[in-house]
Formats: C-alpha cells, sequence, structure tokens
C-alpha cells in the first residue's frame, strides 16, 4: 500500500476499561481500522491523564489505576479516516477524537523493496 506524503493523524483518546460489546474499545477500534483496511493503528496506554470529568487516572494509585488513559492513533489519508468517523461517532462516549495533518515520511514493510 502507497500512502501519500500528506496524511491525516486521527487520535481517539479513551479509558483502559471502556468496553463495546464484551471486548475493549480499543481493541475494537482498531478491529474496525484493520477491516476499513486503513494504513496503521497503534494503541498506547498512558501512564496518567484526565478527561472532561476532570479526574485523575494514574498508575500511582491502585484505586484508580483500572481506568488508565489510551490513545489510539490511526494514520491514512484525510478520506480515508472519514470511513471509520461514523463507527466512532457510535462506540464513543466518554473521550476524545481528534484529527490532524500528519506529512508521511516513510510508510513501508520491512520487506518492501528500497
Amino acid at each position: 500500500m502507497h500512502l501519500p506524503e500528506d496524511g491525516v493523524l486521527l487520535r481517539i483518546f479513551v479509558g483502559e476499561s471502556d468496553t463495546l460489546g464484551g471486548t475493549s474499545l480499543y481493541r475494537a477500534i482498531v478491529e474496525e481500522a484493520r477491516r476499513l483496511n486503513l494504513a496503521g493503528a497503534t494503541v498506547l496506554r498512558g501512564i496518567m491523564g484526565y478527561g472532561a470529568a476532570s479526574r485523575i487516572h494514574t498508575t500511582r494509585f491502585l484505586r484508580l489505576s483500572e481506568d488508565l488513559p489510551v490513545v489510539i492513533e490511526i494514520v491514512d489519508t484525510e478520506d480515508r479516516i472519514e470511513l471509520i468517523i461514523p463507527f466512532l461517532d457510535r462506540v464513543v462516549r466518554d473521550g476524545l477524537v481528534t484529527m490532524e495533518k500528519a506529512r508521511v515520511i516513510r510508510y513501508r514493510h520491512g520487506q518492501d523493496e528500497v
């Protein structure tokens, strides 16, 4: 798959304990991105953060460590990213979704020709 230099970075901020149909929400989002054949997705687990409710989530306090912040990053072209937006509108109940321009420097598999 070729990815042009002008790409888009989609970030979805949710809680680690958020679920959808018995599976983690971040897993469901990545699986939907894969089903849509988007260029790539990565899940990042935060060690501390807060959101709209202003409640701090951190690994430092055992009582709060069950719902750490999670960020899902997806990169592709804007028109391809738009394909997942209706799904996110349905499934992200508490969280934040952002989109920004991204300059793609390199996108290739280790076996791609140089």
